[in-house]
């Protein structure tokens, strides 16, 4: 029986996706949902990417601001601080050194 692991793959690195999308400027919720899946991540719902946001922004990573909008609701804008660029070039760096062994392991292991 194959068990398909994406999910806790994904779970494991989604702050770090979200960091990086944010190296562009501010951006809201749904705009980085829209970007993450556009990268081919998938669709995220707003009960996964909503906490993790909230998360980093009270790790000191995302700054927020709400704003409110001439029509329909407000959003929350979320920027990258100085803090989570470097958590980003930190944890990133990582995350490609941890690829990069676990592409060289499946290698061996006949997986092309």
């Amino acid at each position: 029986m194959t068990t398909d692991r994406r999910a806790s793959w994904f779970k494991g690195v989604l702050d770090l996706m979200v960091l990086a999308g944010l190296t562009g400027g501010e951006s809201y919720g749904y705009e980085i949902a829209k970007q993450l899946a556009a990268a081919g991540l998938g669709e995220i719902k707003g009960g996964t990417l909503y906490p993790v946001l909230n998360r980093l922004e009270e790790a000191g990573l995302v700054a927020a601001e709400f704003r409110a909008t001439e029509k329909g609701p407000g959003r929350r804008y979320y920027a990258l601080t100085d803090e989570g660029r470097a958590t980003l070039g930190e944890q990133g760096r990582l995350w490609l050194a941890f690829d990069e062994s676990v592409r060289s392991v499946l290698a061996k292991g006949g997986v092309a």
